[in-house]
């Protein structure tokens, strides 16, 4: 896309749009460096709370402050706001696309505010419909359902400064700048990494997730001035550009109701198990959400703004595209996959286990890691799947499949929390994930009139190939430590010669079985693309989204 050129003084003129490539290895590194914050972040925690009920409690009040952001401001990003955002600049003129993002962000603030407020006055009636076995095992059901109304009503104050800052971050995403929307999640985390590690109670906790919140938008004040960014304060409901952003915003508000659902529905169920089992399956979750940021969701968000523009110019580019990216998700998830199955225990032991996080609290959460990992390479396809169809303005069949996942997740949770605990709730979430990424792409392949089964089955085969010589390896590994008793994951030195010898040995033999098998993947993540400052940025068809 040629751009305008800038104004004098304008600082934009600083700003040259990445390639595809550089685009992902930047938002790639943003959500690396993110996921390890996270888990030290969770480390933190892990040290000063455990599994402690007053931990669940937090856990529990976090879920509602998380569900207003998502539903108001994470439904207007990718699949609404961005696309319509690059429309206008492309196809009419930066004032109307800067006057289009001042209403947008004023219109979701104010929305964001009133919800929070609501919130607060209804946090005593909706925390125990959240997690209504809370306490129940101890005793302290009062107690802690009280402290649960608390930091709900603490953190209620999270969302608006997302909601400002999210707007933010799909304004600079949309505009192809992608490093500061990187960096203000991790900034976010050592906030209350700070919290974690300075005080010992969830209150503190919650305070920081506040104050994270507000770093969060400040960070990224600086990038907007040198995107050029022009507000307004103006909130034209009746524009039409308005009016299409929340058109396509209607049908995602339902698909995110549905992903936040399926997380109350874990948590519902987690309470009637035990108040550790709360902890447990987020716990859980973190871990599995590290390889699904940086392999799904920053492929994902990279690859996105290219696919909107190629949706309007060139729908044979955007099928490639998705194809490539596509493959190269699963080339990187579903190793990722294995190895947090083999290593579901020790991994656990080593990051969490120490302080308050004991031996029991490790098993229940490798327990649930193991089964969340069945569905990693199905939670990261659904994320490049889903913006194929935001990318052709569809959000409803997203939408429609994200219910059909919510309800399949619902029956399964009730079905296998009895038998399985945990486990069941985590192999329900990965269940109903598998269904909903079938169906994307089903529905997708027929939309955009066929895509190459042919190469994505071939790259599947031989990715799965490469990963089962990768578990053999590993498996094998361990058992010649167990035979020589260093795999006591009590012993720190013996957790990390797990980790460090298995995961090592498993990259190793996964690396040169997919180089034997003449997988594309492996020479699209270590080529690198054509293309210097001053040449047209995208690359060429055959170079997929990792290259560089």
């Amino acid at each position: 896309m040629e751009q305008p050129p800038p104004a004098p003084g304008d600082l934009s003129a600083r700003w040259e749009r990445p390639s595809l490539a550089t685009a992902a290895v930047i938002v790639a590194a943003g959500f690396l460096g993110s996921r390890l914050l996270g888990v030290l972040r969770s480390v933190a925690i892990a040290d000063a709370f455990g599994t402690s009920p007053e931990l669940s409690a937090y856990f529990v009040a976090f879920r509602l402050p998380d569900l207003v952001f998502q539903l108001l401001a994470g439904a207007t990003l990718g699949s609404a706001f961005i696309p319509t955002f690059a429309r206008l600049f492309t196809k009419q003129s930066e004032e109307a696309a800067w006057r289009l993002a001042s209403s947008v962000l004023n219109l979701v603030a104010a929305a964001t505010i009133v919800f929070a407020v609501l919130g607060v006055l209804l946090a005593p009636v909706l925390v125990p419909a959240m997690a209504p076995g809370l306490g129940e095992e101890t005793g302290q059901q009062d107690e802690l359902r009280s402290l649960a109304v608390d930091l709900t009503r603490l953190m209620m104050l999270s969302p608006i400064l997302f909601a400002v800052s999210g707007m933010f971050m799909g304004i600079l995403n949309a505009r192809h700048h992608f490093l500061f929307p990187a960096i203000a999640p991790m900034v976010y985390n050592l906030a209350i990494i700070v919290g974690a590690l300075a005080f010992d109670n969830v209150h503190a906790l919650a305070a920081a997730v506040v104050i994270g919140a507000a770093l969060h938008l400040v960070v990224q004040l600086p990038a907007l001035a040198a995107a050029g960014m022009r507000y307004r304060p103006i909130a034209d409901w009746r524009d039409a550009s308005v009016r299409e952003v929340g058109r396509l915003m209607a049908p995602r508000v339902l698909g995110l109701a549905a992903f936040q659902l399926n997380l109350l529905i874990t948590v519902f169920f987690a309470s009637t198990v035990s108040d550790e089992a709360i902890s447990a399956v987020n716990y859980a979750w973190l871990i599995v959400m590290t390889p699904l940021g940086l392999f799904g969701m920053a492929i994902s968000t990279a690859v996105f703004p290219t696919m909107a523009e190629q949706a309007v110019a060139d729908r044979a580019e955007l099928r490639r595209t998705l194809e490539q990216s596509l493959r190269l998700i699963l080339f990187l998830t579903i190793p990722a996959a294995v190895g947090l199955m083999i290593l579901s225990e020790p991994l656990v032991a080593f990051i969490f286990q120490r302080g308050a996080f004991t031996g029991a609290s490790t098993d229940i959460t490798a327990a649930a890691v193991l089964f969340y990992a069945i569905g990693l390479f199905a939670l990261a396809a659904t994320e490049i799947l889903s913006r194929g169809f935001y990318a052709l303005s569809d959000t409803r069949t997203p939408v429609l499949f994200a219910v059909v996942a919510l309800v399949a997740n619902l029956v399964l949770s009730a079905i296998f929390v009895g038998p399985f605990e945990v486990r069941g709730l985590a192999l329900a979430v990965s269940l109903a994930t598998i269904l909903e990424a079938a169906l994307l792409f089903w529905a997708l392949r027929g939309r955009l009139e066929g895509l190459d089964l042919r190469a994505l089955g071939r790259s599947l085969g031989r990715t799965a190939v490469a990963a089962v010589l990768m578990a053999e390896v590993m498996g094998l590994y361990l058992v010649l430590l167990h035979q020589a008793d260093r795999l006591d994951t009590d012993r720190l030195l013996d957790t990390f010669l797990a980790l460090a010898g298995s995961g090592l040995l498993g990259g190793l033999v996964f690396l040169a079985a997919a180089r034997a098998l003449r997988l594309e993947e492996v020479e699209t993540l270590l080529r690198r693309c054509p293309g210097r400052a001053g040449q047209p940025s995208r690359p060429p068809a055959s170079a997929g989204p990792g290259c560089r």
